[in-house]
């Protein structure tokens, strides 16, 4: 009986391993902590120029970088190419807010996507040129003593 169950135990996690797909995506490299949370806006405000510097630091503190696809999906990154250990490393702050294509490995859990990036196919540098709406420093980042009156 004792070797059953530890030969069922032993069994059980790969049993609910997720099976990986390859894809192609294209989309922006986001900070995920201020898109999902919506701590400095709406969507919109969270992406492209007016959030590059914000994403850099949140990269850079350990916060996990998405890719933001064309349809709108985002897909979580768990590793970047070219970086040997986490999303969150020197890869993912060269690429933050860029538009990228990537060719990786794709697994849905939950009803979220992880996306292993084992090639970035391209690099069109920061596109989303989001600064023209919201400025450089969003005025909400702007403490009131010394906002302009």
């Amino acid at each position: 009986m004792l070797r059953t169950l530890a030969l069922l135990l032993a069994v059980t996690p790969a049993a609910h391993a997720a099976t990986g797909e390859r894809v192609q995506v294209t989309g922006e490299v986001i900070d995920t902590w201020c898109y999902f949370s919506g701590v400095m806006g709406g969507p919109d405000a969270v992406v492209g120029s007016a959030h590059h510097t914000c994403a850099l630091w949140c990269s850079a503190g350990g916060i996990p970088v998405g890719l933001l696809a064309e349809d709108g999906t985002v897909y979580m990154v768990l590793k970047m190419a070219g970086d040997p250990e986490t999303a969150g490393g020197d890869t993912s702050l060269r690429i933050a807010s860029h538009t990228i294509t990537a060719d990786g490995m794709l697994y849905v859990r939950d009803g979220l996507n992880y996306l292993v990036v084992e090639e970035v196919l391209a690099d069109q540098d920061i596109v989303n040129a989001t600064h023209d709406d919201f400025g450089v420093i969003p005025g909400f980042a702007i403490p009131e003593s010394e906002a302009p009156q």
